[in-house]
């Protein structure tokens, strides 16, 4: 098989403004360089992009634009018009979009990844202006794919229901951890850790209330929220005034992961009650490091987690209280959930998700030949067959 070109459209990043698809593309594009050595990559960046991205391996060359993500009607134009006479100039074999959109018109094949399908799911956590713009550019994206990836079963799952596309058309994808999380020097204290974006469909306001009740018999312990101040950041700041916690939890906002790293290291216990998840990435990192975690009962967390994490049932906040209190007092709980949770994690791997990926775009350009194209056998051994 030659060689082959292969574009990344990195345009819609913007570096601690878009959540876990940030984390996702810099450790795929650093996983396939590990991998790959053979294709050329061709990585069109933005003007807010920054110098870490594109890995520094001969195969992989910055194509910055002079365009700003952060103006969305710019970056779009930028994608349909400019960045398909790009790809003709260059000779691309396949354009590999790791943020769900793509361009309409592309003298190539199209591998694009769609990490959930929340607005359609959930229509009522997006901004009215935002979403016609999720909905005919995702639509439009997903049917002109060669090949769509999704992060786990449940993405797939939603993504055939809602789009009618070929089932062979979409395959599973899974994430990886980051190796860093499984040699975290472990030095827990009295904190309580969640990884999320402050947007309405993670379970903040359940997870606060329930800090409170759990706060009135254990005052030393305080709830650190950290992660990309979302849509729902004021009324999750006012809910934190309005029940008395304004000392004991902290939102930290976007971090460098050097800070994300020392949070996990000093956590006593990890909370996830997400109501809506594609995947559920932080899960995955707080199992790595050991911590005994607790998480929402919906898919795909559920089976990701396995007996590793204590689950409960999302927006109960008696449910989620009395997971703080486990995870904090039972210590045969706490020793059995902090063995499991790495050797649950170890099954998830960006080499595997970078491998599985590249398989996706030598199917697209026809390179595959495998009759077990469309299926991938996921980090837990379970197949998710394309059918």
């Amino acid at each position: 098989m030659r060689p082959l070109r292969i574009g990344v459209n990195a345009l819609y990043l913007i570096p601690g403004g878009v959540g876990g698809t940030e984390i996702y593309l810099h450790q795929l594009l650093r996983a396939l360089a590990e991998v790959d050595a053979r294709n050329e990559y061709f990585v069109f960046t933005n003007r807010e992009t920054g110098p870490d991205l594109v890995p520094a391996q001969p195969n992989f060359h910055a194509m910055p634009q002079p365009v700003r993500a952060r103006f969305r009607s710019a970056r779009i134009v930028w994608e349909q018009t400019l960045l398909p006479l790009a790809a003709t100039r260059l000779g691309l074999d396949v354009l590999l979009n790791p943020g769900f959109t793509a361009p309409l018109y592309c003298p190539c094949a199209a591998v694009t990844v769609f990490h959930d399908m929340q607005h359609k799911r959930h229509p009522e956590h997006f901004r009215w202006f935002d979403l016609p713009f999720w909905r005919v550019l995702l639509f439009a994206s997903a049917h002109r794919a060669t090949v769509l990836l999704a992060d786990s079963d449940a993405t797939r799952a939603d993504v055939l229901r809602y789009y009618r596309l070929p089932p062979a058309r979409v395959r599973v994808v899974r994430l990886g951890v980051d190796p860093v999380f499984f040699g975290l020097r472990r030095a827990p204290e009295k904190l309580l850790l969640t990884v999320s974006t402050l947007h309405p469909h993670k379970g903040l306001d359940a997870l606060l209330q329930a800090f409170a009740q759990f706060r009135r018999e254990r005052p030393n312990f305080r709830l650190v929220v950290a992660g990309l101040r979302g849509f729902h950041a004021e009324a999750l700041e006012k809910l934190r005034a309005d029940l008395g916690l304004a000392d004991a939890v902290e939102f930290t906002g976007w971090i460098p992961r050097a800070q994300l790293y020392d949070l996990y290291a000093r956590a006593w216990a990890f909370l996830y009650p997400s109501t809506f998840e594609g995947f559920g990435m932080p899960v995955v990192e707080a199992l790595a490091a050991g911590i005994p975690t607790g998480c929402s009962n919906i898919e795909p967390l559920a089976a990701m987690a396995g007996e590793a994490a204590l689950q409960f049932e999302p927006a109960n906040v008696e449910a989620i209280c009395s997971a703080m209190v486990r995870l904090v007092a039972d210590e045969a709980l706490r020793a059995r959930l902090s063995t499991a949770g790495p050797a649950r994690a170890a099954a998830f791997s960006w080499s595997a998700t970078a491998h599985a990926t590249l398989d996706a775009i030598q199917e697209a350009v026809g390179q595959d030949s495998s009759p077990a194209a469309g299926v991938h056998a996921g980090p837990l051994g379970k197949e998710s067959a394309a059918r």
